[in-house]
């Protein structure tokens, strides 16, 4: 049964409850400032990325207690932090936040070992930028030595730094709307050590600096350059500050390969999602290829759901492996009666353990 206090219930119309949250108020030490550029509108829900969300996010089940804690999350405007073994729907939730709230298409910020924070705020081309300034250069000396000898130097102003930016995805979420984001930054355990303190800062502030154009800023206080979504969508950067109005719906997920820092962890809403049962499965399998297992047609669909179960207990599966085997099942493949453990072993290979 929905609770009142809901915003997100990961199925049904969203539309009064996008509303709710676009009209309610945050803590007050949530609310920022940020003034959004009238000319700059973010991709709506159309499109091929918005619709790759939305696929992704249809169908996913979360539970009593998921929805609890990201509505809790949702309402204190902060991180959530989703924990659990690959496979288990992390990233999935949030595709599932932006297609039940409508929040348009989830930028996607991947983490590696060398990843750092201004990877995640912006892009910065100084390598081009100092290539082409060279070829102009050349090109005006060329000119003027053919034209004339005596013409005294003019010297070469330098081109927009704003064909040399573009905002990252964390940048992007950060830009002032009113209607929040949804961003997603896979895999945090997987970072170098100091980026989960690095990004403290710009979770606490909401917003961050571009030192380049605040170099700049007397010269060009305003400057247009590209997000995320789209590196010709301009958006206006002033005095190199992006300030955040609503702050984005940020999830971070982690397979639990490492330890967090205490002050990142306290900033955070955590989740911890357990692999699914029997009955979270099967509506998992109904949600997403429409297939009701618990009747007397499902009976060898539920013989896939209790080897799945089985098998998951000598090492880690993916729900997704279940789906492929029932997809395969529901297509033919694979049903010769002498083929079961050669199917098994084919679509549910084990992520970890003995025989991963």
């Amino acid at each position: 049964m929905a609770k009142d206090w809901w915003l997100y219930r990961g199925a049904g119309p969203g539309k009064e409850r996008r509303t709710r949250l676009e009209d309610g108020s945050p803590p007050p030490w949530r609310d920022f400032s940020g003034i959004p550029d009238g000319a700059y509108a973010p991709p709506g829900c159309t499109g091929e990325a918005w619709e790759r969300t939305r696929r992704r996010g249809h169908g996913y089940v979360p539970d009593e207690p998921e929805k609890d804690v990201v509505n809790t999350a949702l309402h204190l405007r902060r991180p959530l932090l989703i924990t659990g073994k690959p496979g288990v729907g992390k990233s999935t939730l949030a595709y599932s936040i932006a297609a039940d709230l409508e929040l348009g298409p989830v930028l996607h910020w991947p983490i590696t070992s060398r990843t750092v924070l201004r990877d995640g705020l912006y892009l910065y081309d100084a390598i081009g930028r100092l290539q082409e300034a060279g070829l102009e250069q050349t090109r005006t000396a060329t000119t003027r030595t053919a034209t004339t000898r005596l013409a005294p130097a003019t010297p070469v102003p330098p081109s927009s730094i704003a064909r040399y930016l573009r905002l990252g995805p964390l940048g992007t979420a950060l830009l002032p709307q009113r209607r929040p984001r949804v961003l997603l930054i896979d895999e945090i355990d997987k970072s170098d050590i100091d980026l989960p303190g690095d990004l403290l800062t710009v979770f606490e502030d909401g917003g961050f600096t571009i030192p380049e154009l605040a170099r700049l800023a007397k010269e060009e206080p305003t400057v247009v350059i590209g997000t995320d979504d789209d590196p010709d969508a301009g958006v206006a950067v002033t005095q190199g500050r992006v300030q955040c109005r609503y702050f984005p719906i940020v999830v971070l997920t982690s397979n639990g390969e490492r330890d967090f820092p205490p002050a990142f962890l306290r900033r955070c809403v955590r989740l911890h999602l357990e692999s699914p049962g029997p009955e979270k499965l099967a509506r998992i399998v109904r949600g997403r290829l429409g297939v009701d297992i618990t009747g007397e047609d499902g009976a060898e669909y539920q013989d896939l759901v209790r080897s799945f179960l089985e098998r998951a207990e000598d090492g880690d599966l993916a729900t997704d492996q279940l789906l492929n085997a029932i997809q395969l099942r529901l297509a033919g493949a694979w049903s010769a009666p002498g083929d079961r453990e050669r199917f098994l072993a084919t679509v549910m290979q084990h992520l970890t353990g003995p025989s991963a």
